[in-house]
């Protein structure tokens, strides 16, 4: 309404709406208490907030043009640029091709015009973002559904007031940049979700880039120096605000797969909505791991888990972790009784966690706390059989976990299965680099005649790099053992001629995925051996692959053969396990089951044979959910709780 005295205004809210969790302080939640008592209300602001009839009674971001926030327009050098609408002025200076950074609700995005291919590639070049897909804002869902194949469920994701990012499947052809979102059949998609976003896809193009406003690794900017100082170097204009930004929060990330919407990150919108418990327990700090971290505290029956805080591989990232669980503690009013950690000892968080004063510490086993953060979710009780698949887990005997076959409840948990470990020759190199993974399952599976065979992966690698690597594996330096079903998956990547290298973490495995076959009716012959510990070969899989490859079998084929193999190969591994201990309850767990196919596959056939299958739809699979788990577990086993599990192991407990 343009006689209305807000037209336009980018700050509008009412009672129902607008920021909360992002401009709060401490509780409760008064406007004195939030960023917000910056701006003193006008008379006629005052008088809604006082009314409660007003739609706008007691909304602690009220206010309007004259005496709220507003938005102001720079280039990266500081200069102000003189605009009668700044949002407009933003609008037609993307169009142009130029990024602007933009301050939102919970951080700076970055936003460049999506289908301006040269545009992209730059925001890329100058993020230091390489591969990794980038999120886009649609003006509405009918530029969305132009652009990917929408169903019902994920249009109804898409619209909800929490407004995620919704990974969509593309249309095909469709006039997004390449750069986007390469070699991927998703995009990630949001809708506007602030009335400046609105204003700013009314102006400018219909379809933008809105990624996180930070380099690589970092956290997203919330301050407007900040801001500045930290991305001049990729921003070419700034669209900025005067209303502080108390808290960062990155935008959440969903998917819908196998009847449920999953979360791959969960952050703007959905916290700090909590975690509803099956019993109260006690004030429980878990710190998470150390990749896609988040944080939980625990009150009653209440298990709120942070806002994604990210990797903890810096300086900066350490500080918003920290800042984090003191705003938790504050806004909660939660003054934990014991700290639950990872047991990898050279996790920033571990190690921050060693260094707090508290009454107890209590490391959990990673593997386990995934699965013990789905039995919180589903309220069960145990013991299950859990299927833990992920990258990296620090397991007690001091190897790489990753492939792991747990017969688990909250309080403790007995390693049933696990894939036939392999070294990484590298250590760390090898997760960056997946063809060293390739050479050791090569190396595992064909002996040291390996390099003997006719593969595009041996050949682009070359001797001399080769048999250094091979040297790592047999002399065993600087080659831990894994038995990660995560480098399982970017080594048959790289023996599939698909990676050598990754720019971010799963880059490998998404790339088998994408490529995979769903439906195919094929599989590879598997075996494992018996004993306490099952252990599943892995070299005649990979000898099957190799074959195949030399036979000139499409890789998507093999593909689809691998995935089919490991369904049928876990769920054989789940009936035997099941008539061993009468359990039919199988959970799914780690950063493995974000993969579609094995997700779907796996639920379908394990209840086609008669289990009950529980999976994550509350908290992330991957790591980001896993401090959930580190405090139900930890609590149960601060509470003296017995483990159901024959031969369960304990925790290591430190007072």
């Amino acid at each position: 309404d343009p006689a209305d005295r807000r037209y336009r205004y980018p700050f509008i809210n009412c009672t129902n709406c607008g920021p909360r969790y992002t401009i709060i302080e401490d509780v409760p939640y008064d406007r004195p208490k939030t960023s917000m008592r910056e701006f003193t209300m006008c008379p006629q602001c005052q008088a809604e907030y006082d009314d409660p009839a007003s739609r706008r009674f007691h909304a602690q971001p009220n206010a309007c043009p004259v005496c709220g926030p507003s938005v102001a327009l720079f280039t990266a050098d500081r200069t102000p640029i003189s605009a009668a609408d700044p949002i407009a002025e933003t609008g037609r200076r993307l169009a142009q091709g130029r990024i602007v950074a933009i301050k939102g609700l919970g951080g700076f995005h970055l936003a460049a015009d999506a289908k301006n291919n040269d545009a992209v590639r730059r925001l890329r070049a100058r993020k230091h973002r390489e591969e990794k897909p980038l999120a886009l804002m649609t003006k509405d869902v009918a530029v969305a559904e132009r652009l990917c194949r929408i169903t019902a469920e994920e249009r109804a994701l898409l619209t909800s007031s929490r407004r995620p990012i919704v990974l969509l499947k593309k249309r095909a052809p469709n006039d997004v940049a390449d750069a986007v979102a390469p070699n991927n059949r998703y995009f990630g998609v949001m809708l506007p979700y602030t009335p400046l976003h609105y204003l700013l896809l009314e102006e400018g193009p219909a379809v933008l880039v809105m990624t996180s406003g930070n380099l690589s690794e970092e956290p997203i900017a919330i301050g407007n120096e900040e801001a500045f100082e930290r991305l001049a170097p990729i921003a070419d204009d700034f669209l900025v605000h005067d209303r502080k930004i108390v808290l960062r929060s990155d935008d959440s990330i969903v998917r819908h797969i196998c009847a449920a919407s999953r979360f791959v990150r969960r952050s703007r919108g959905y916290v700090p909505v909590p975690v509803f418990l099956k019993d109260p327990i006690r004030p429980v700090l878990a710190v998470g791991a150390e990749l896609k971290n988040t944080v939980c505290l625990t009150k009653g029956k209440n298990g709120f888990v942070s806002q994604h805080v990210g990797d903890l591989e810096n300086a900066e990232t350490l500080s918003f972790f920290e800042q984090t669980i003191d705003h938790l503690k504050r806004v909660l009013d939660i003054d934990p009784e014991l700290i639950a950690y990872d047991l990898h000892p050279d996790y920033l968080s571990t190690g921050w966690a060693m260094a707090q004063s508290v009454p107890a510490k209590i490391g959990i086993q990673h593997h386990h706390a995934h699965i013990a953060a789905c039995l919180a979710e589903h309220r069960i009780d145990g013991p299950v059989i859990g299927l833990s698949f992920d990258g990296t887990g620090y397991g007690p005997d001091r190897t790489v976990w990753g492939g792991e076959v747990l017969i688990a409840d909250v309080a403790g948990y007995r390693r049933a299965a696990r894939l036939d470990p392999v070294r990484m020759p590298g250590s760390a190199a090898a997760i960056r680099e997946p063809w060293r993974m390739g050479v050791s399952y090569l190396h595992h599976a064909f002996g040291a005649s390996f390099s003997d065979l006719d593969l595009p992966l041996l050949a682009r690698a070359g001797a001399a790099k080769i048999r250094v690597a091979a040297d790592m594996i047999e002399k065993q330096i600087n080659a831990p053992e894994t038995s990660s079903l995560g480098r399982l998956f970017d080594g048959v990547a790289a023996i599939c001629d698909l990676r050598d290298r990754v720019a971010f973490e799963g880059q490998a495995a998404m790339a088998l995925e994408m490529c995979s076959a769903k439906d195919h009716p094929g599989a590879y012959r598997f075996e494992w051996g018996d004993g306490p510990i099952r252990t599943v070969f892995v070299g005649p899989i990979i000898r099957q692959i190799v074959d195949d490859l030399h036979r000139q079998i499409p890789v998507e084929t093999i593909g689809g053969k691998f995935h089919a193999t490991l369904v049928r190969l876990f769920a054989e591994l789940c009936r035997e396990l099941r008539e061993e201990t009468g359990l039919s309850r199988v959970v799914l767990s780690g950063g493995v089951f974000q993969n579609a196919i094995l997700l779907s596959r796996m639920t379908e056939t394990l209840t086609e044979m008669g289990c009950s299958v529980f999976s994550h739809r509350i908290v992330p699979t991957n790591d980001g959910g896993i401090c959930l788990g580190q405090a139900v577990a930890a609590a149960a086993v601060a509470d003296g709780r017995k483990s159901e599990v024959d031969g369960a192991d304990t925790m290591d407990i430190t007072d």
